[in-house]
């Protein structure tokens, strides 16, 4: 019997970095491979076949802003968030752990998942602070909704329940994303609450799940902390999960030895997903060090604000010098934007506020991530993963600070 949801490896790199094949009841995933966001079955501006044009492979929605609209049984009722959106191809949600960070110790801060340094709240961030929308408890999480200020329950529970309302291939157990700014006291309780939820939504979608057709992932947590993130991919590690995500707070500088110190534990033989990361170098050092699948909302949250991706390094496309440059947005780029239209015309859309000004940059984003992740699944079955991360951030962060 062919199974619903498997991992293959077919190519080890020298350390920890490998190609593989994900099989889901809709499809396969080439992996390592960048996963698209669509929060509220939506990828902004684009429709599926958009999607499909730029070679995505897989859709990601969220837990949290479809159960506040239209509401999980709706999308039940439409047979799950794919068939909604008339995505044909595999799918995930996340469990809504990253909104008890967002909207609870990040609400109105600026602080994101991703800190540099010694960064740490100033006082005139703490004054900018707003009242949390989030408490957090041993059962689970009480918040009040962004939208219209209603308040709402979410436990592994619930968020189980939710998840398989919405149908994914792949889901995530609920956990705590911490801030990163958070002290080692504090990220080990919340580490700790996360491997108590782990375990519950382990339960209760296998009461749900009853014909497997759903595969399950735990989520790694404990900050920048070696001794934290060691504890938690072992603990994890020893539940029947099916991938696992490596989630939570990370500091810009040892993001790559957190993810080194998780897949030197996790089991070879699962998936592992590095959740809402998309920076290049961050991609390539979490590929080199065992990482899967990688999602984040940057490629179409820049290109709405101008912000586009070349192999040079990004550009701005609402700098005046592009004003009369009728050259496409990157020279033999082969997405649909590249083929069709010009830097001037992109850049006469953004200033003029039309719609179309951020479809465009979004398809070539997407395109450029999407192409990037399969550049790299490549070089490392050609085993000339070296060379090409040597030569694609040598280029790309050329006149940028890493």
């Amino acid at each position: 019997m062919q199974k619903k949801f498997d991992f293959k490896l077919t190519k080890k790199m020298k350390g920890l970095g490998r190609a593989g094949i994900i099989t889901t009841p809709h499809g396969e995933i080439q992996t390592p491979a960048f996963v698209v966001v669509g929060t509220k079955a939506s990828v902004k501006g684009m429709t599926p076949e958009m999607l499909i044009s730029l070679g995505s492979q897989v859709v990601l929605a969220n837990t949290y802003h479809l159960f506040l609209q239209p509401g999980e049984d709706i999308v039940a009722e439409a047979g799950g968030f794919a068939p909604f959106m008339n995505w044909k191809g595999p799918t995930m949600t996340d469990s809504g752990g990253f909104q008890v960070f967002s909207l609870g110790e990040a609400f109105g801060t600026g602080v994101s998942k991703v800190a540099r340094g010694d960064e740490a709240l100033s006082p005139a961030q703490s004054t900018k602070k707003k009242e949390k929308l989030v408490t957090i408890e041993e059962d689970g999480v009480s918040f009040r909704s962004h939208l219209d200020g209603s308040t709402h329950y979410l436990s592994p529970e619930r968020s189980m329940e939710i998840q398989w309302k919405l149908g994914a291939d792949m889901i995530f157990a609920f956990d705590e994303c911490t801030s990163p700014l958070a002290s080692f006291e504090y990220q080990k309780e919340a580490m700790e609450r996360t491997h108590r939820w782990a375990k519950r939504s382990l339960g209760h979608h296998n009461k749900l799940d009853t014909e497997k057709v759903q595969a399950l992932f735990g989520v790694v947590q404990g900050g920048r902390f070696k001794d934290l993130r060691e504890e938690s991919a072992r603990t994890l590690a020893e539940m029947d999960f099916d991938g696992f995500g490596i989630g939570g707070s990370f500091n810009k500088e040892d993001m790559k030895s957190v993810v080194r110190w998780v897949n030197e534990i996790l089991p070879e033989e699962k998936p592992r997903h590095m959740l809402g990361i998309g920076e290049p170098l961050d991609v390539f050092d979490g590929v080199e060090n065992g990482c899967d699948l990688f999602d984040c909302v940057s490629p179409t949250r820049l290109a709405r604000h101008g912000r586009i991706y070349t192999h040079d390094g990004p550009i701005q496309i609402k700098n005046a010098r592009f004003k009369k440059d009728f050259s496409p947005l990157e020279k033999d780029c082969e997405c649909y934007t590249c083929k069709n239209y010009t830097r001037a015309y992109i850049h006469h859309l953004q200033k003029s506020q039309e719609l179309l000004g951020q479809v465009l940059p979004s398809v070539h984003n997407l395109y450029f991530m999407v192409s990037l992740l399969k550049k790299i699944r490549q070089s490392i079955l050609d085993e000339s993963f070296d060379s090409f991360k040597k030569e694609f951030l040598s280029r790309y962060y050329k006149n940028l600070s890493l």
